[in-house]
This record gives C-alpha cells, sequence and structure tokens, in this order.
C-alpha cells in the first residue's frame, strides 16, 4: 500500500521532490566544496584502517572493508579523491534536476553506505533513510522533474520494442 502511493500518487511525487531537493542540495554542496577546496580522502581512509568499527568484544566489525580499504582504497587514493567528489556532485545534480533520479539516489546510497562502513555515522542513517524512500518511489520521484522527459525517452530509444519497455515499467 505504502510502496504503490510512493509510485503513483501525485500528492507523494510532490512530497518526494522536496525531498530530492533537500538531498539534492546536500550531496550537491558536499561535492562542490570537495571539488574545489582539495579534497584528499588518504587521510580519512587511513583513519578508519586504523579505527574500525569494533563490536562488543573489540573485533572489527567489517573486517573485510578494512581489508578492502587496505589493498585498494589506499594504494589508489588518488582515484578516490576523484571519484568521490565528482560522484557527491553528480547524484546531488541529479535529485535536483530530477534527471535519473533512481540511479543518482543508487548511487549516493552506495556512498552513505561506504561512509558508514568506515565508520562515519554523521548524517548518513537520516541520508539512508530519506533515500530508501526515494529509490522505492522509482520513476514518481523524478515525475516532476527532468525523468518526465528522459526516462520516456530512454524507453523509446534504448528500448526500440514497445513490448520490453512495457516489461521494464
Amino acid at each position: 500500500m505504502i510502496v504503490n502511493f510512493l509510485r503513483n500518487n501525485k500528492i507523494a511525487a510532490g512530497i518526494l521532490t522536496v525531498l530530492r531537493l533537500y538531498l539534492g542540495y546536500s550531496w550537491l554542496t558536499a561535492g562542490y566544496h570537495k571539488l574545489t577546496g582539495g579534497f584528499d580522502a588518504s587521510g580519512f581512509l587511513k583513519g578508519a584502517v586504523a579505527n574500525p568499527v569494533k563490536g562488543p568484544d573489540g573485533a572489527a566489525v567489517y573486517g573485510w572493508y578494512v581489508d578492502f580499504l587496505n589493498s585498494f582504497a589506499i594504494p589508489n587514493a588518488d582515484i578516490f579523491n576523484t571519484i568521490i567528489p565528482l560522484g557527491e556532485f553528480l547524484v546531488g545534480l541529479g535529485l535536483i534536476l530530477g534527471c535519473l533520479t533512481t540511479a543518482a539516489m543508487f548511487f549516493g546510497l552506495v556512498m552513505n553506505f561506504s561512509f558508514m562502513l568506515a565508520g562515519t555515522v554523521s548524517h548518513n542513517p537520516t541520508d539512508i533513510f530519506l533515500g530508501a524512500i526515494i529509490l522505492f518511489a522509482g520513476y514518481n520521484a523524478g515525475r516532476y522533474g527532468l525523468d518526465r522527459w528522459v526516462i520516456p525517452f530512454i524507453r523509446k530509444t534504448v528500448f526500440k520494442s514497445k513490448e520490453t519497455a512495457k516489461n521494464l515499467a
């Protein structure tokens, strides 16, 4: 019932637009400040490895994530110095414009979960909660945005068969 309301109701689309704009502004400004302010992720990554999230027994809860940071993220910190700010900026832009909204929100949630796995709580739980609502709403979250024109165009050009496009809806 709730998912049906989120996916089809025009009032829900209006509420989702407000949520989308709020989250979009948050993502866009975070990315912009990192893009223009000389962002370096290496200190954060090393700190996440030095102080992993620990359980009641004192052991690292997400040992696999610490291994990922040690073996891939830290040696490739230059890549993360680019993809984090650019990703944050593009997620924000997508949400503000309502363009490829579900894709933008999916990648926003991936980043939120990555930050939480690294031990940063901050406003991530709130962003995850609101982001999940937007993701569950699907197309309706971008109804009052560019998705109104972009999604039908993609369905028409990429999925030339009407039957294929109808099955994806």
